[in-house]
């Protein structure tokens, strides 16, 4: 619009005239003087747009609103537009690059641990924010009629495999603690006719990925199962003596065992195949591990030493420490390892040093008077795999058993004792879920390896114990040298 547009015109006496006769008769007032009758709106609104009152304010908008509308050509349009367009794809690439530089740091500190984790070298904190569970918490499982010998955990933490020494194992459901399956254990003579074990159970190992579960027993048979349908495929033979420990090797398939015959042997499951035997124990062999790099760890009962052998190698190293027989033993990660003793005492271990970087005596207390003071039977081990949180269960005289959970030391030089849990019984297998949520605990009223005596106020059963923990920094982890 022209600028002339807000210029008063000159009045055109004829357009004067029409509008004075429009705007209609006069009439009197009260005090006799005449008053023009008001244009209607019509004429109000021709009127103002020519008038010289508009506001400032108004003026401006309209110029603004006009400029907007008429002023901005269709390149300069197209030119805008394509500006804002830019804009957006600019932001839009920002904060891809973003979500792909904390993609690329998330690859990168899983490779760093997977890394830390082969050396040997991972250990998350995460002892420090573990809470002692409510008692009311704890829930029991009970379905053996005899003492609960080993157990195991899939590695969802969805399941738990039990057996004992009734001969039967047990497969539960972990959330409503229901029985999925059972395998009945057999009367001893009739190995021949019965699909399972008929002699006392002594250990049990799945594998990483879940496919087979292995369990040993008292007449030097090995038992390979389908552990999702618990159907037996396979029965291994040849150890001289009972099968008192079993252990899948991490990602894979091979199966090592160890024997109160003193030898550890290797399997190949896949191939239904045995592969070779190890010597070189002076007694019985009470337990065995592994995890992914090819060799195992073995607990060497009354011989006390600790034992790691290296398979392809062919070799083994030779550890002292314990006063006592050595009846437990749990890889905390590749390079550390807990062991118990029915001294009582409970040991951290390096790989690469002969003796125990740290050792905790009478470590669940003694029991009898004090000239016969005798400290309480390490009868169970077990390692959160790459922290710092480890555990152990004893025996013990009416209430004085307990699972006690312990902080490893800067290093695993060293153990802290957090919080004790009292479960009546002997405690013969402990485990950790993968994720740390909770801590199962195996129990049975005599030791799993014998019955030199029995606490008939204990109840067979499986504890499941919850680990709460305080708010933390989630994956902290920590180098160890």
């Amino acid at each position: 619009m022209s600028s002339s547009f807000f210029i008063k015109k000159k009045e055109n006496p004829k357009l004067a005239k029409k509008v004075k006769n429009t705007a209609g008769p006069k009439r009197k007032q009260g005090d006799g003087t005449l008053k023009a009758k008001k244009p209607s709106s019509k004429y109000n609104e021709e009127i103002s747009s020519d008038s010289e009152t508009e506001s400032p304010a108004v003026s401006k908008k309209r110029q603004s609103n006009e400029e907007i509308e008429y002023d901005e050509t269709p390149q300069e349009k197209k030119l805008r537009l394509a500006k804002v367009y830019l804009e957006q794809l600019k932001e839009e690439e920002e904060k891809k690059a973003e979500e792909d530089a904390f993609e690329a740091d998330l690859i990168a500190g899983r490779l760093q641990e997977e890394v830390l984790e082969q050396k040997g070298k991972l250990q998350r904190l995460i002892a420090k924010d573990i809470v002692p569970p409510d008692p009311s918490e704890i829930r029991v499982l009970r379905g053996h009629k005899l003492p609960i010998t080993c157990l195991v955990i899939t590695a969802d933490d969805k399941c738990i495999f039990s057996a004992a020494k009734d001969c039967s194992i047990i497969k539960w459901d972990v959330e409503s603690g229901k029985k999925l399956h059972t395998i009945p254990g057999g009367r001893k003579g009739t190995q021949d006719r019965h699909v399972g074990h008929t002699a006392h159970i002594l250990c049990m190992s799945i594998s990483s990925d879940g496919k087979y579960l292995a369990t040993g027993d008292m007449n030097k048979l090995i038992m390979i199962w389908e552990a999702e349908t618990c159907k037996h495929l396979y029965t291994f033979s040849g150890h001289k003596g009972p099968v008192s420990g079993l252990s899948f090797r991490k990602g894979s398939h091979d199966l090592y065992s160890a024997s109160h015959d003193r030898s550890v042997k290797v399997w190949n499951v896949d191939e239904n195949a045995y592969v070779e035997t190890l010597f070189g124990h002076q007694d019985a062999i009470t337990g065995l591990d592994s995890l992914s790099r090819e060799r195992c760890v073995t607990a060497g009962g009354r011989d006390r030493t600790v034992r790691v052998w290296k398979i392809a190698e062919e070799s083994q190293l030779v550890f002292h420490g314990h006063e006592g027989s050595i009846d437990c033993i749990q890889l905390i990660n590749e390079e550390h390892m807990i062991t118990g003793a029915d001294d009582g005492s409970v040991s951290l271990w390096s790989v690469n040093k002969k003796k125990p970087l740290g050792t905790v005596k009478q470590a669940h207390g003694c029991h009898g008077d004090a000239r016969l003071e005798q400290p309480h039977w390490v009868t169970s081990v077990a390692a959160l795999q790459n922290s710092d949180t480890v555990a152990s269960g004893a025996s013990g005289c009416s209430h004085n058993s307990q699972v006690n959970v312990w902080k490893c030391g800067q290093n695993y030089r060293g153990l802290e004792l957090l919080f004790s849990i009292p479960v009546t019984g002997f405690i013969n297998s402990l485990k950790f879920s993968s994720s740390g949520q909770f801590l199962v605990a195996g129990v049975g009223q005599e030791h799993r390896l014998g019955r030199w005596w029995r606490l008939k106020e204990a109840k067979n059963g499986i504890y499941v114990i919850p680990l709460k923990r305080k708010p933390s920094n989630p994956g902290e982890a920590k180098m160890t040298e």
